[in-house]
């Protein structure tokens, strides 16, 4: 649609508020609205993929002051004056995931990341979900992607040390007057789009492969290729490699501002220095708008939507053995209010969700008892036996998608040595392989263009993580234990996570002394009680490995003081 027809259509559903223009690469509307709501109407108004421009939103939401990114409160000269041949920004799935892949060559790499560790928003608040490409069309970069990271999945699992298992996923269906129609949809997928594992599936083969799934369920899909994985381990091993390989990462690193002459990123200022970059990589989830704002390229807008999960406890887990959702044709939700589906994660507790709640606020991850409940009524509907007081933890992460609902992944458009990697929402986690080798290419090409890139001979695709000392027989646990007693003494009852575990995480070449950086790496802290026994002794052990007051020791960002000193005595 031209720019006039779509000025109409402003003009009559937002009288005299709104003003559409375009660029080379961008559709950008300007005005004034009263609600988000209406912001996310009228820029999806603006929509138009084969145009190939994106929406830019520059409207303004009357009577609310948009957050401020949360920075950190450290300063120092940390990286004053070095120099990179690529920095990543944003230590999420795909930053990580792409610093591991640069790591091949013999360049200097570096990943930064402003939380004070890795995976701190999407990756790390997402379901973990290795998706099949069932439910995306054919000519998207989401399609495209899905369907080679899928594949590459137990490989690279393997070769990180990262528990992944493919379980397979079933969507059941109520409406008998659907059946021809999916049985259709099921044959596209397999024939036009390539989504191999896919079938149609009977009610009684449903009910047979899950017998606590509802009854009801006429009919559905099933794909073989579905899979579960834990996101932020998944970053965090990819980023391990990497700095085992020789990358570097940076946390508590926030980017504040850019220099852009002609076209070129010349530096970066941080609150640790100011750093001389030859190449730049977006992947700042979120905030990928404002980094390409930054860098004089933003050609597109990202507008957050946040998604509820819950976690219930380990003695729900009789309830499923895979991934599973119902698809209710009738429903009256919009477009992206899926109301998620259930699974059984690596670690053997079920989690259901995630909704989807537009919002302009990027760092809050408030949970509200609505989307608990709005999550579980629908997927009531896939498993009846389902119920809240099952729960003992629940988080709330918030997306970046585009308004075009889809990747933005490849050079700068005005911006000659930046690469972006934005718009990464489900299935991001999925695809995160397979974006970062053709990232990874692009990065080397760039380098190219001035001087030889040669590969790193040394380059390991290996990381061994901590030894899982509750996975084991007793007869190599006894081993462990023989020759390091620590592995012997349980610090987390719930999920029997040892001392010696714990001091290994700290030993790690990412090392996060933080109560959350162990929870994240080993599950101290995750199991029914909560942490409610286990987080004084995490503390005290983080502590004495630092050598420093326990006061010292935070639950995760500067600030997150867990205690402030002795109520009583003088040790």
């Amino acid at each position: 649609m031209n720019i006039k027809k779509l000025q109409k259509q402003l003009d009559k559903k937002f009288p005299n508020k709104l003003t559409i223009n375009e660029d080379e690469f961008s559709r950008i509307v300007t005005g004034s609205l009263d609600s988000w709501q209406d912001i996310m109407t009228a820029c999806s108004l603006a929509v138009d993929v084969k145009s190939g421009k994106c929406v830019v939103n520059d409207i303004t939401l009357k009577g609310i002051e948009i957050p401020k990114t949360k920075l950190p409160k450290i300063t120092d000269k940390t990286l004053d004056g070095k120099e990179y041949d690529v920095v990543v920004i944003g230590g999420g799935i795909s930053g990580a995931s792409i610093l591991r892949e640069l790591s091949k060559w013999n360049i200097k790499a570096l990943l930064i990341e402003k939380e004070s560790d890795l995976a701190m928003h999407a990756t790390g608040r997402n379901d973990g979900e290795v998706h099949p490409g069932v439910d995306l069309s054919l000519g998207s970069l989401k399609q495209h992607y899905v369907l080679l990271g899928n594949a590459m999945y137990g490989d690279v699992c393997k070769d990180l040390d990262v528990p992944f298992i493919r379980c397979g996923q079933y969507v059941g269906m109520f409406e008998k007057w659907s059946k021809p129609i999916i049985k259709m949809f099921v044959r596209n997928r397999l024939k036009k789009c390539g989504v191999t594992g896919t079938k149609f599936v009977t009610g009684a083969e449903i009910h047979e492969a899950e017998p606590n799934l509802n009854k009801n369920f006429k009919f559905g899909i099933y794909n073989s290729t579905a899979g579960i994985v834990c996101p932020y381990n998944m970053a965090i091993a990819y980023a391990e490699n990497a700095v085992q390989n020789g990358g570097e990462v940076s946390l508590n690193t926030a980017v504040l501002s850019m220099n852009v002459v002609d076209g070129e990123i010349k530096t970066i200022t941080t609150n640790r220095g100011t750093i001389i970059p030859k190449v730049v990589i977006n992947a700042a989830g979120t905030f990928a708008e404002e980094v390409a704002k930054m860098a004089g390229d933003r050609f597109y807008s990202i507008h957050p939507r946040k998604g509820t999960n819950s976690i219930l406890d380990k003695k729900a887990n009789g309830l499923l053995k895979s991934i599973a959702s119902v698809k209710l044709l009738k429903s009256t939700g919009g477009a992206h209010s899926k109301g998620g589906g259930m699974m059984r994660t690596v670690d053997h507790n079920l989690l259901i969700g995630p909704n989807a709640v537009e919002t302009y606020e990027k760092e809050n991850f408030e949970t509200n008892k609505e989307s608990i409940s709005e999550v579980f009524n629908k997927q009531r509907n896939t498993a009846p036996d389902l119920h809240e007081r099952e729960i003992i933890t629940y988080f709330t992460g918030v997306r970046g998608p585009t308004f075009e609902e889809d990747f933005v992944l490849g050079r700068g458009r005005r911006t000659k040595n930046l690469i972006h990697c934005a718009g990464i929402q489900s299935p991001g986690l999925t695809t995160a392989p397979a974006i970062a080798l053709d990232l990874e290419k692009l990065a080397v090409q760039i380098l190219s263009e001035t001087g030889k890139v040669e590969k790193n001979n040394n380059f390991n695709p290996v990381r061994k993580g901590v030894p899982v000392i509750r996975e084991m027989d007793d007869e190599t646990k006894n081993k462990y234990i023989a020759k390091n007693p620590d592995y012997g003494v349980i610090i987390c009852r719930c999920e029997e996570i040892s001392k010696g575990e714990i001091i290994d995480a700290l030993n790690m070449n990412i090392c996060v002394p933080t109560v959350d950086g162990i929870k994240k790496r080993l599950r101290p802290g995750m199991g029914r009680c909560q942490g409610g026994f286990c987080a004084p002794l995490v503390t005290k052990i983080i502590a004495e490995h630092l050598g420093v007051k326990l006061s010292e020791v935070q639950k995760s960002n500067e600030g997150s003081n867990l205690s402030y000193g002795l109520t009583k005595g003088d040790n």
